[in-house]
Order: C-alpha cells, then sequence, then structure tokens
C-alpha cells in the first residue's frame, strides 16, 4: 500500500491492533496546545501536563486579567525549570469578539420558545430575558432570521452551557430573540458568535495592542494567536505593531481562520502568517456540517505545501467534564493528524476541564499511534512534486537531507539551527532540532533540544555530535550512535553569516553507522 497515505502492512492483521504500543523515547510528534486557566495554573498540574506533552501554552486574554496570567507564567517558569521541559507562550488576543457580560455571575437559565433581548446597555443586570452585548453596533449588524450563538465555548448541540438565538425583531439598539434550547449560562462572561455577519470592529483592537505591548513584551512571548483574522492586512498590521518593540520582531503570527470571511481570504492571508489555526469551534457555525471537513482538509493541505504549520482546535469538547473521550473524537483526533496538522489545541479541556492533565496524555496517544501509519515518504514525494523546480538553494539542501534519511532507513534527522529556518526545510516527522529557540516547539515532527550556542561549523565534526549525544537520555544515545539497525543519523546544517538572508549556503549531510 506504498501509494496508501497509511503505512499498513498487507495482509493486515486485525488482531495487531491489541497489540500493546512499543514504548519509545521521543513524545508525539503532533505538538500539543494547552490553555492554561482556573484548572491547570499550579505549578505541579503544569509540570503534570508537561511530562504529559504540552509543547505550547495558551493565554486567553478574551478572560482574566495581564496580573492573573503573569501569576500562572511564573508558575508555568517554575514548571519549566522543574521538570526541564521545553515550553513555549502563545498569547491569543481578543480581537472582535463579542461577549455577554454578567456582573453578578449567578447562573442565567434560558427556556426554549421563550424570548430574550441582547441590549448593548451593560449597566443593566443580566436575566434569563436581558442580556448585556459588548457591542453597539449589534442592532445595526443582524436581521430578522439571522442566527446568533452564546455560551461559554460556543454551540456544539451536546452541551447544556451553550444557546442558540433566532433574531426575531431589531427595537433601535436592542435586539429580540427566540430561545431554540434550553440552556444555563455560568459565569461572567460569554462569548456571542452571529452566522455569516460582518463585524465592524478591528482585527487587532486597543485592548490587545495594550497586553502585547506590556505583558507580551515583558515576557517576550513566542507566539500571537491573532484572533478572528478576516484579510492578510490584518497580519500585516499586526506584524508592523511587533516590530516597534525589539524583543518581539521574532514573535510568530498564527492567524486564527474563525469566520467566512477569513476561509474567503485564506490564500492571502496564508502567504502572510507564520502558521494557521483552524478554529473550528467559531467557522464550525458558520459552515454547513458537510462542509467542515472539507475546509479542514483543504486549508492543512495548504498549510504543509506553504511549508507553514497548521493548528487544529476542539476535538475532545467531552473531555472537559468526562475522563475518555467519544469515538468520534478519538477518530477526529487521528484524521487531523492523517491530514497533515502540526498541532491540536485544546481549549475549554484544559483551561478549565476537570482533567486537563488526562485529557493532553490521551490525545497525546491518540496522535502518536496516528503518526506511526503516516506515509512519510509519500509527503514527500508530493511536496517535492509541489514546490517543482528550481528549488532555493535551502530547499534543496533540506530535501536532499531528508531524501537521504528514507533511503538510508535513518532514524533520527538532526539538525543544529539558529532561527529555525533550516529545521522547517526537513520535512520529515523524524527531526531532532539542537537550538536555542523554543519557538520551534510549535513544529510538527521536530523535538527540540536547547543549546546555548549552536555553531554553525558543528555538523562537520562528528566527534563533537557524538560528544553531545553522551548528554543526552540513552535511547537517544543508541539513535545518534547507530546501534539501531540501518544507519542511525542523517544530520545536516545550512548555514552563512545569517540563516535568515544567507546567500552562501552550504550542507553536511553526516550517516553514523
Amino acid at each position: 500500500m506504498q501509494s496508501s497515505p497509511l503505512l499498513l502492512e498487507e495482509p493486515i492483521r486485525m488482531a495487531s491492533i491489541l497489540e500493546p504500543s512499543k514504548p519509545c523515547f521521543f513524545p508525539a510528534m503532533t505538538k500539543i496546545v494547552g490553555t492554561l486557566g482556573p484548572k491547570s495554573r499550579s505549578v505541579d498540574v503544569i509540570s503534570q501536563c508537561l511530562e504529559a506533552g504540552m509543547s505550547v501554552a495558551r493565554f486567553d486574554f478574551s478572560w482574566g486579567d495581564p496580573e492573573y496570567h503573569q501569576e500562572t507564567l511564573e508558575n508555568l517558569k517554575a514548571a519549566i525549570k522543574s521538570t526541564k521541559k521545553l515550553c513555549a507562550v502563545m498569547l491569543d488576543t481578543v480581537g472582535p469578539e463579542l461577549q455577554v457580560v454578567n456582573k453578578t455571575e449567578h447562573p442565567i437559565s434560558l427556556q426554549a420558545d421563550t424570548l430574550v433581548v441582547l441590549t448593548p446597555d451593560q449597566d443593566k443586570e443580566a436575566t434569563s430575558n436581558l442580556l448585556p452585548v459588548n457591542f453597539n453596533g449589534l442592532s445595526k449588524a443582524v436581521k430578522k432570521g439571522d442566527t446568533i450563538f452564546i455560551g461559554q465555548y460556543l454551540f456544539t448541540g451536546s452541551e447544556t452551557t451553550s444557546v442558540w438565538l433566532e433574531v426575531k425583531d431589531v427595537d433601535g439598539d436592542d435586539v429580540t430573540c427566540v430561545i431554540k434550547n434550553s440552556a444555563t449560562l455560568a459565569g461572567s462572561l460569554y462569548t456571542l458568535h452571529v452566522s455569516q455577519i460582518r463585524i465592524d470592529l478591528p482585527t487587532l483592537t486597543d485592548k490587545d495592542k495594550e497586553v502585547i505591548s506590556t505583558w507580551g513584551l515583558q515576557n517576550n512571548i513566542d507566539f500571537l494567536s491573532l484572533s478572528y483574522t478576516r484579510h492578510a492586512e490584518d497580519v500585516r498590521h499586526a506584524r508592523e505593531f511587533l516590530s516597534k518593540f525589539g524583543d518581539l520582531k521574532q514573535t510568530q503570527i498564527f492567524a486564527k481562520i474563525e469566520n467566512i470571511e477569513g476561509l474567503t481570504h485564506f490564500d492571502e492571508i496564508l502567504r502572510e502568517a507564520d502558521g494557521i489555526i483552524l478554529s473550528r469551534g467559531n467557522l464550525g457555525i458558520d459552515l454547513p456540517p458537510e462542509k467542515v471537513f472539507l475546509f479542514q482538509k483543504a486549508a492543512i493541505y495548504k498549510c504543509n505545501m506553504a511549508g507553514k504549520p497548521a493548528v487544529v482546535t476542539r476535538v475532545v469538547d467531552t473531555m472537559t467534564d468526562n475522563l475518555r473521550p467519544t469515538r468520534a473524537e478519538a477518530t477526529d483526533v487521528a484524521n487531523a493528524v492523517l491530514d497533515g496538522s502540526d498541532a491540536i489545541v485544546l481549549g475549554a479541556e484544559t483551561l478549565r476541564g476537570l482533567y486537563p492533565v488526562e485529557t493532553i496524555s490521551t490525545v497525546g496517544k491518540i496522535c502518536s499511534e496516528a503518526e506511526k501509519v503516516y506515509n512519510q515518504d509519500l509527503y514527500f514525494k508530493k511536496t517535492v512534486r509541489y514546490v517543482g523546480e528550481p528549488m532555493s538553494h535551502m530547499e534543496s539542501i533540506a530535501s536532499s537531507a531528508v531524501r537521504a534519511a528514507i533511503k538510508v532507513k535513518a532514524s533520527v534527522i538532526i539538525c543544529f539551527t539558529s532561527s529555525g529556518r533550516a529545521a522547517s526545510y526537513a520535512l520529515s516527522s523524524f527531526a531532532t532540532v539542537f537550538s536555542g529557540n523554543r519557538r520551534l516547539c510549535h513544529w510538527l515532527g521536530r523535538v527540540t533540544i536547547r543549546v546555548k550556542h549552536v555553531s554553525s561549523g558543528l555538523c562537520y565534526k562528528a566527534e563533537l555530535l557524538l560528544d553531545m549525544a553522551t548528554k543526552l537520555p540513552l535511547p537517544l544515545q543508541t539513535c545518534v550512535r547507530g546501534m539501531l539497525p540501518g544507519p542511525a543519523v542523517c544530520c545536516f546544517n545550512i548555514y552563512g553569516q545569517n540563516p535568515r538572508h544567507t546567500t552562501h549556503t552550504a550542507a553536511s549531510i553526516v550517516t553514523t553507522l
């Protein structure tokens, strides 16, 4: 089945599925982004999350103040120090997100087939008949028959903590809606999403800019998740703003595609962004259910061919309150990996879920199993055909390294890099990166090992490579020293005065037997 996207040996023995998975030194190649919050902000829980496989910590500023998130980040730093696990930091902006404000924080019960009024007057108290909204232009944006969703984590169809509304009437600034399902809204803030309607608010709000210029700059964030990205200009504007702060020039911008407008301009957004987050919560509401899978597969394919990370959200919603995912969710995680996803985002599951550590562990195990049957050779050939000729120097060198690794059945590819650009060209899931750049924690298949200095000539000195191997855990030492069947290491280096703008590029492919 060499032409299949799955590597399954013929004849397929179904009984082999029941055999225990072989232990592996490397964690899942697919990265796991955990959202830190009330249920996952202590040093102990964060440490367990890191051990379970979390490689990026997401800080969602749609709730909580900077002081709260700073305390959580300090706990993260302590956990990283104690576990010696790398973890990147992602700041998730609020953007033009509409919210219902419940100052009393008392639960609000909504009954199906009754009426509720949405008002921009935030001084009024939230009740079962009246919900204050943080947007004055809602009445101008909607019309009779439009669909509105409200909830802590939006509408999924299976939870009772979100509600589906249909606009019945618009009276001045107020919008009267019919409640379509019974639900109980708990907490102080709920997200409001109007299906397929443009909201006339900036993508990077003044509040976002304040958080980035203070909290983000202070903590030298690795990733900026740009919520509700609708145009390429949104990414350019965010990058221009980041460039004003020297320490944030290297911060990568991940465009979050959350509505039809972002989907329509996907190609131009992809060209500008460093990576794409497929926000299936919001976008899954805008799209017909039968179209969601098609968007996911097409978007991930485009990201793969462009060589940019693709990140998928909303995979194991039920694990917010349950210890096991549903069968559909487990299959969904595996299919995301087989589609080519670089990372999985866990939101409510780790933010306010009852089992944050177990969720990360479960998703990691599913990803790892899917990766074992992922046809890397087929993916590599498809990518080379897509890139075509002539290739750039870097692409040519990286593709040669990957081709050599596949042909000699190398156990690992080792790449020395400062910026991470060289590693990004290694289109394989068995690259181990020696770098001082923790931003590589978001790339599929890159096991990042942090070193203080990366010498451009290190690859030419096999003895230094082997010396470094003695400082690694035993299983990886075995790989490097060639004690596994077949050649063990394919090592390459792309060098120049500036890795980002190098004109003199060379490589060394070293096979250790």
